[in-house]
């Protein structure tokens, strides 16, 4: 009995001694336990407090881009160009949309647009990170920002916010000056940091060229937001506010802008009017032109490439970007070239019967009847094409093409805008390096009656134009106001140029630019058709086909005693200059100087 007790009560030891023990490494375990928590909690409150702690405020606080407003642009007069209207944009978040693809049908359903549109709108911000807020739309109406916004429980991924829209008060008439805005690229906002995707920046004209100063520096605004990134207080956390964009004045005139626009109309061309005293941009039209208020929101890729594959490639600035033979303008080169080298004489004379032989080859004039015996004074009134052949055989390409630089020709004008075309003036040498070809006397006959391989701009006939009436100075054309640089002589002695003008006041009072006359002020001026193709019979521009009729010019300044004005027309394939440039030309005088006569 007693044996048996005593195998009860050690049996009951061990069972005691057993849950001791794991009693033990329970309570140990669970102090390691508490030890990891507690060190846990020391380590993300107090070694990395600092850093959970910004994480955390950034889930209820979100930083606000504050859009700077585009610097306005002004003519010279301080008539407004280009301004900013008031717009509504729609923004969307990806991150926050649980199904991107129900989230766009909804936006389109209000926006009455295609989910197509908008998927290919979201192609151009793949790289962009999905919790930034990128454009989706723009210019809502009034009652598509309210489903908007009454639908922001369910659609938090949408935000409408309020922006500008540059609106470019004369459309077409000021495109090719103004230019046109558009979206960055990817790799522009790599290069710059300070581009948002939906940014507008400068693609051409003085919106280009003045972009960093119009665009001016973005701001930004902290707020507090709930869990679904929804606005909880309009009152800022914290605030940088924007810088807008400084304005820029133009030396353009609005009113003559418009004019030479309007005078174009739906001819392919250009009109250039500057101040030759010191080279002042008064108007720069081309033709066709084109709205940059359709650049100035979204413009899809098919619009895009009507405007590109339009005729007559209306995104192009004839004035500076295309190059012409400038024809029987160019007699304002020769007649200078040949005074200046002594290799004309005033009073020589040669004889024009409609045709002649050189080099033989039969060489013809514009007049098909002739025009007798001429002068220099005689041969510029009447554009007498025989007179200069003759001179130019005389001179010499060396000689023609040194006097055409000397005058601004086959060079950028120095304009501000960029891809201004240089022109070409050829000589033996580019013959050479260019074609491989020695240069042919036979070539400087035409290059003296402004043909072959000579091509100019219209900014640079308005330039070679303004050294003759201001007594023999370069200017260096400009657009923005207080741009001016001191015209360079260009050598010429006073009597040639005098002599030169003088003649050219003859060619509007009784020569071939007769329709340049008008009662309100004196102009002198110099008409210009030039050949498109070589014909072996004299045709008659107006009866070949379009594509082949000749350039009209015409080049002119007034008033002829103290000139203030230059005024270049071009048309392309317009026919004669004497006939369609020429009453342009007439037209832009009477504009800028009013209804005063002035001498």
């Amino acid at each position: 009995m007693n044996l048996e007790s005593h195998g009860h009560e050690h049996s009951a030891d061990r069972v005691l001694l057993l849950m001791a023990t794991r009693l033990k490494w329970f309570v140990g375990s669970l102090a390691v336990v508490f030890a990891v928590i507690l060190g846990s909690y020391w380590y993300y409150q107090v070694v990395r407090g600092e850093h959970y702690g910004r994480l955390a405020e950034n889930n209820r606080l979100r930083i606000l881009r504050l859009d700077a407003p585009r610097g306005l642009i002004y003519d010279h007069t301080g008539q407004l160009l280009a301004e900013n209207t008031p717009t509504f944009r729609l923004l969307i978040v990806r991150g926050r949309s649980a199904d991107l693809e129900k989230s766009l049908a909804f936006a389109a359903d209000i926006l009455g647009s295609d989910r197509k549109d908008l998927e290919r709108s979201l192609e151009r911000y793949r790289g962009v990170g999905s919790d930034v807020p990128v454009l989706l739309a723009e210019e809502l109406e009034l009652n598509q920002v309210a489903r908007f916004e009454v639908s922001i429980l369910e659609h938090p991924e949408f935000e409408v916010s309020a922006s500008r829209r540059r609106l470019y008060r004369h459309s077409d008439q000021t495109a090719h000056l103004l230019g046109y805005l558009s979206e960055p690229t990817a790799a522009e906002q790599d290069r710059d940091p300070t581009l948002a995707a939906a940014d507008m920046i400068g693609r051409s004209g003085v919106e280009r060229l003045r972009d960093r100063t119009l665009r001016g520096t973005a701001g930004e605004r902290t707020v507090v937001v709930d869990s679904r990134g929804r606005l909880v207080s309009e009152e800022d956390v914290d605030r940088l506010d924007a810088v807008p964009g400084e304005s820029v004045h133009l030396t353009v005139d609005l009113r003559l802008q418009q004019e030479a626009q309007s005078l174009l109309g739906d001819k392919v061309g250009a009109i250039v009017a500057l101040d030759p005293r010191d080279g002042a941009v008064r108007a720069m039209a081309s033709s066709p032109s084109f709205d940059p208020n359709g650049f100035a929101g979204r413009l899809n890729q098919e619009d895009w490439e009507r405007i590109v594959g339009a005729p007559n490639r209306p995104l192009q600035n004839r004035a500076i970007q295309n190059t012409y033979p400038p024809g029987s303008v160019f007699k304002i080169v020769m007649a200078v070239a040949g005074l200046a080298e002594g290799l004309i004489h005033p009073e020589e004379r040669i004889w024009c019967g409609g045709a002649t032989r050189i080099y033989d080859r039969r060489w013809r004039c514009w007049q098909s009847r002739g025009h007798g015996r001429l002068n220099l004074r005689g041969a510029l009134q009447h554009s007498c094409d025989i007179y200069f052949y003759r001179q130019g055989m005389k001179m010499g390409i060396e000689t023609i093409a040194r006097h055409a630089r000397r005058l601004g020709l086959g060079e950028p004008t120095g304009i501000e805008f960029p891809s201004e075309r240089e022109g070409l003036v050829p000589d033996a040498e580019w013959s050479l390096t260019s074609r491989g070809l020695p240069w042919y006397p036979g070539e400087t006959v035409s290059v003296a009656i402004g043909q072959g391989p000579l091509l100019t701009t219209p900014l640079q006939v308005a330039v070679m134009t303004a050294a003759v009436a201001n007594g023999g100075f370069l200017v260096r054309p400009y657009v923005l106001a207080g741009g001016a640089r001191r015209p360079e002589p260009i050598g010429l002695d006073a009597g040639v140029v005098a002599f030169v003008a003088d003649a050219l006041a003859n060619v509007v009072e009784t020569g071939t630019g007769r329709s340049a006359r008008n009662p309100v002020v004196t102009v002198a001026g110099k008409t210009g058709t030039a050949q498109v193709i070589a014909q072996a019979t004299w045709t008659r521009s107006e009866d070949l086909p379009s594509e082949h009729a000749d350039h009209a010019w015409f080049t002119s300044y007034a008033p002829v005693a103290a000139p203030e004005l230059v005024v270049v027309v071009f048309l392309e394939h317009g026919g004669r200059g004497s006939e369609v440039a020429a009453p342009l030309a007439r037209r832009m005088h009477e504009s800028y100087f009013g209804a005063s006569p002035q001498t």
